[in-house]
């Protein structure tokens, strides 16, 4: 069953140790906003996977995070997030692990459930009927004929 937060408030979300990040719910408009970045759409066509997926990361952490604990300059003194700052955190391979799996994951898992649902009885499916015959059918007609 799918749970609905009607309440659509941020929530905080641990990276690591004593560090922490307030998100925005990750809702279809921040998908889209997303997708359509300036950063993500300048991926090169013949870039990596990965590099699609650290572009795509940045971009939408620029835009969720409201907040966070636990992060500072060069310094140690706790700083603010900033477009700048936020990427530089993704740098880091645990936090950008972190985010994928706690924030990024939950919608693309919604999504996965989605496509693996089964067929709709009253769909475009409904009615239709298996054509291919199973394989050890379809080898004892070969030795007959």
């Amino acid at each position: 069953m799918l749970t609905l937060d009607l309440t659509n408030a941020p929530r905080w979300h641990d990276l690591a140790p004593g560090v922490r990040v307030q998100l925005r719910p990750l809702t279809t408009a921040l998908m889209v906003a997303t997708r359509s970045d300036p950063a993500v759409e300048s991926v090169p066509e013949d870039a990596s996977d990965e590099e699609r997926a650290v572009a795509f990361a940045q971009a939408l952490a620029r835009r969720a995070v409201l907040a966070w604990e636990g992060i500072g300059d060069a310094d140690g003194k706790p700083i603010d997030p900033s477009p700048e700052a936020i990427d530089a955190l993704l740098d880091v391979w645990p936090i950008f692990e972190a985010f994928q799996l706690t924030y990024v994951s939950k919608g693309l898992l919604l999504e996965q459930e989605k496509n693996a649902s089964a067929l709709s009885p009253n769909g475009p499916s409904a009615g239709a009927s298996d054509t291919a015959k199973p394989a050890k059918r379809r080898a004892r007609t070969a030795r007959r004929g």
